[in-house]
């Protein structure tokens, strides 16, 4: 570029390289700000670490987190290989992910605990440097935990090889252990190298539902370093729950009836569903509600704790359905007609009447149905899902969970030429992208996901009675159950007829065009167009569908191009899987396929030394090895210096004056 069209590139932005003056108001400044900008590109990229599906299994969730899907491991056996036995490596790999409850053991059971820190303190010492090294030192910096940061800093950055400096080093290290603090030092550096084992975490939907417990899974995210989520069906079901969306709520709901975790919905997020019970009791009292058994082990709970919840569990999925009518008229481009199906019941037969075939109801005990007007709330259903709005928008943990995935959440997200979502890009039979209809305008593929996003939040964030509000909540039930819905996938979901239907043919689901075609690489190549991606080096990493794993389904496909991680880390999904999960690695080196067994107990982790057995396979290993600068962080970085570089002309012209003092 000649000086005369840079001179006049600064002359255009003086606006900005004043501002930008501000923050770097010298020479020195700012090129000393380019020597370190142009340094970083050069350091190897980050380790991703990818998750999805993980539907409140918190207790494997939380493993794989502090391991680092075997990173953790990996690291150890690169470090000291040989040189250690492999119960050595066993022991320090269990202190480094559960270090409080490892120490607590070892203090017991160790007789020279002053020896045992010594060595151990010279090996995690040794671990963190070694998980350190891709890092500049400002960024490790300010991982240190504030507590020893000054002595951690000084142990990794000082070679103990050279020999004034080894003294120094070991004075330290005996320091630590005479004074009582070794403990507490290896709780803190432990959880160091947790946290730069990883640069980046991705949480690929599906929190929610299911498994007991969510809300540690996102407490749990909420205190991580660097996470994104990209949301799944049953996320935004929460969501819209959140929001007040009513059919939202019943849908939420419903399903913790139905796998008996109403505990999540009453002890932690302070929902009150006495109404619900109640209004269940008086309306249901004599109805053994079968087919609304919650799913549960044997022995989990009592005969009366059990018909309670199946009344609960009937008594709000009738409301739902009746809320979802209400829904799909005031919504027709939804083009949901079909699913009233409550319209579609001849009372006094107990038939049904679908898609032109009549079947008989197994349960025809209706109380709150009114046969001339079957979908309008009775006076008690409408007063019992108004107080259970109340509690749902009133609840400030759900709340701040529910800010928490808008704040760090998306439909879907472009990383270093990744593609991730949930579900999929709606596809018609033809393979071209599905389109909807909003205010009159036409949306598919990438604009379709912009928009539904767009609205989703507006559901959430504004101000109730407006209309805009009123839409966006809708639409996030639509994301639920729609088949336009990139987080559903499928043409419609069954819910009445799995329950009031024993023919199988009512209850099928199918899956959106999407999940035929994503093993060819022509539809993979045509998503990447539509997202400006490059096809040579792009992936869609996605979740949603379990894969069958045990029946030989390959979750890599069209040659590499897509990667499905859902391998069944919600227990419900492991019978069918064969495994419990899939994660996906992906560092300078290659991209890593970790395929996990079952997780048996974190104490049977930590007692036994036993880690959860996991294979790891190479699904594309890079020719060269990707450094900051290939990554989009590099990108901005390249932007940054090229600004700067800007601004040091901008000084040296005079277009811009130094601040010296």
């Amino acid at each position: 570029m000649s000086a005369e069209i840079s001179e006049k590139i600064c002359r255009d932005n003086i606006k900005y390289l004043n501002l930008l003056s501000k923050q770097y108001p010298t020479i020195s400044q700012a090129s000393t700000e380019i020597i370190k900008l142009e340094s970083i590109l050069n350091l190897p990229k980050g380790t991703e670490h990818f998750l999805s599906d993980i539907h409140g299994e918190s207790e494997p969730f939380v493993h794989v987190l502090k391991n680092g899907s075997g990173v953790v491991k990996r690291k150890i056996e690169e470090l000291f290989g040989d040189s250690l036995m492999e119960s050595e490596k066993k022991t320090l790999a269990t202190l480094v992910y559960y270090p409080e409850q490892k120490l607590d053991i070892v203090l017991k059971e160790e007789k020279n605990i002053n020896d045992w820190y010594r060595v151990t303190l010279h090996r995690i010492v040794d671990l963190c440097r070694y998980a350190s090294t891709k890092y500049t030192k400002d960024k490790v910096r300010k991982y240190l935990p504030k507590e020893f940061a000054y002595i951690i800093e000084e142990l990794l950055n000082t070679d103990c090889n050279i020999g004034h400096k080894k003294k120094y080093y070991q004075q330290i290290i005996n320091t630590i252990i005479e004074i009582d603090r070794s403990k507490e030092f290896i709780i803190a550096i432990s959880k160091l190298i947790q946290r730069l084992v990883i640069d980046r975490l991705h949480i690929i939907g599906d929190i929610y539902d299911r498994g007991p417990r969510p809300d540690i899974i996102i407490d749990t995210l909420m205190d991580y370093h660097s996470v994104d989520i990209q949301w799944g069906n049953h996320d935004i079901l929460w969501m819209g729950a959140a929001a007040g969306q009513k059919v939202c709520i019943a849908n939420a709901l419903r399903i913790s009836a139905r796998y008996a975790n109403l505990d999540i919905v009453e002890d932690i997020y302070g929902i009150n569903i006495l109404p619900l019970a109640t209004f269940a009791l008086n309306v249901y009292k004599d109805d053994p509600c079968k087919a609304f058994l919650p799913k549960i082990s044997e022995g989990e709970y009592n005969k009366n704790e059990i018909s309670l919840i199946a009344k609960m569990h009937k008594a709000i999925s009738i409301i739902q359905f009746k809320l979802e009518n209400e829904v799909i008229k005031r919504r027709p481009e939804f083009e949901m007609d079909h699913r009233c199906l409550l319209n579609k019941i001849n009372y006094e037969t107990s038939t049904i009447n679908i898609n032109g075939k009549e079947y008989k109801l197994k349960d025809s005990n209706f109380p709150t149905i009114d046969p001339k007007d079957p979908c309008k709330l009775t006076k008690e259903e409408e007063i019992v899902i108004e107080k259970l709005k109340s509690s749902f928008v009133n609840s400030e943990k759900l709340q701040k969970h529910t800010s928490f995935l808008f704040s760090k959440g998306s439909i879907y997200l472009k990383c270093n030429s990744n593609l991730l979502f949930h579900g999929c890009i709606p596809l018609n039979e033809d393979g071209s992208f599905k389109k909807f209809v909003i205010d009159n305008v036409e949306y598919s593929g990438k604009s379709l996901m912009d928009k539904f996003d767009s609205l989703a939040r507006e559901g959430y964030l504004y101000r109730e009675g407006n209309k805009q509000k009123e839409y966006g909540m809708d639409i996030m039930w639509y994301l639920w159950t729609g088949c336009a819905s990139p987080l559903f996938g499928k043409d419609d979901m069954t819910t009445f007829e799995r329950y009031f239907i024993n023919e199988k043919e009512t209850h099928k689901e199918n899956k959106n065009t999407y999940f035929k075609l994503r093993d060819t690489e022509n539809m993979c190549n045509m998503i990447f167009e539509e997202f400006e991606l490059d096809k040579k080096e792009s992936h869609i990493i996605n979740g949603h569908v379990p894969v069958e794993c045990k029946k030989g389904e390959n979750p890599i496909k069209a040659n590499g191009k897509l990667i499905a991680i859902d391998g069944g880390f919600s227990r419900a999904y492991q019978q069918k899987t064969g495994i419990s999960g899939y994660t996906l690695i992906y560092n300078s080196y290659s991209l890593q396929l970790v395929s996990h067994q079952h997780f048996t107990t974190t104490e049977q982790v930590i007692l036994e030394e036993r880690d959860i057995l996991s294979t790891t396979s190479i699904v594309e290993r890079n020719i060269n090895r990707k450094y900051i600068r290939d990554t989009d962080i590099g990108k901005d970085i390249l932007e940054s210096i090229n600004d700067l570089k800007l601004l040091l002309l901008a000084y040296r012209k005079g277009l811009v004056k130094e601040s010296l003092n």
